[in-house]
């Protein structure tokens, strides 16, 4: 129970301040459209997705369950922030492509900088031999690492798909944004559902975890060691 408190705490920390992240850079670079939806606030009702942070999760733990006996995956989405490209810019400097890939990059910034402050915290919690913060605070770096990590994958909709159609030539950037029909359900079906199918098959195909499985551990040890926990360099 501990566990489950700590991880959806942990989550829900982590999303709502992904998604603030967007929207306030946004706004310095000149979009009030966040604002004027009030979008630019800590308050999770304005932020949780109906279908994202409800429906879909739901249904996937109810399936899995009935089906293989136990949970292989979650997945699920805040309400993206609304963002209009084409009212960004920097001073004089107008681009939305390219403007459009910095706000798109401030989420999963915003996540590491949050597992930063989760090492100091667990340095500080070390120090003090304030125990019960280490699990909380452990699942919270390596929650925020890996929404981080996930949202930097290069295709739409994900935040990295935006940032590579920001930074890519044009023809390649034009291909690329139309993948973004494919939406969230292409995601989810390569990355998780397929995967799992495979998998009764005795076929392993599991680009994620096989990615992040290398990732998650370099980047723990990155963040533990930088925030002065020496067990990070394990």
């Amino acid at each position: 129970m501990m566990h489950f408190l700590s991880t959806l705490i942990g989550l829900g920390i982590a999303i709502i301040l992904h998604e603030l992240a967007h929207g306030v850079v946004a706004y310095w670079m000149g979009d009030k459209t966040a604002q004027l939806a009030g979008r630019l606030t800590l308050n999770p009702l304005r932020h949780l997705d109906k279908m994202g942070s409800f429906i879909l999760p739901l249904i996937l733990a109810v399936g899995q369950l009935a089906t293989l006996g136990h949970i292989a995956f979650l997945y699920g989405w805040a309400k993206p922030v609304p963002v209009n490209p084409f009212n960004l810019h920097l001073g004089t400097y107008r681009e939305p492509r390219r403007l459009m890939a910095i706000v798109a990059l401030a989420g999963p910034v915003m996540n590491f900088i949050l597992a930063l402050g989760g090492g100091v915290a667990m340095h500080a919690a070390v120090a003090a031999q304030s125990i019960p913060w280490l699990d909380f605070l452990a699942y919270f770096i390596e929650i925020n690492l890996l929404l981080g990590l996930f949202n930097l994958i290069p295709l739409p909709p994900m935040d990295g798909g935006r940032i590579a159609v920001g930074i890519l030539p044009l023809p390649l950037a034009m291909r690329l944004a139309r993948a973004e029909n494919l939406g969230i359900a292409a995601v989810l079906l390569v990355l998780f559902v397929l995967p799992v199918t495979l998998q009764q098959f005795g076929v392993h195909f599991d680009p994620f975890r096989d990615v992040m499985g290398f990732l998650l551990p370099a980047a723990e040890r990155l963040v533990l060691g930088l925030t002065g926990n020496g067990f990070g360099d394990n």
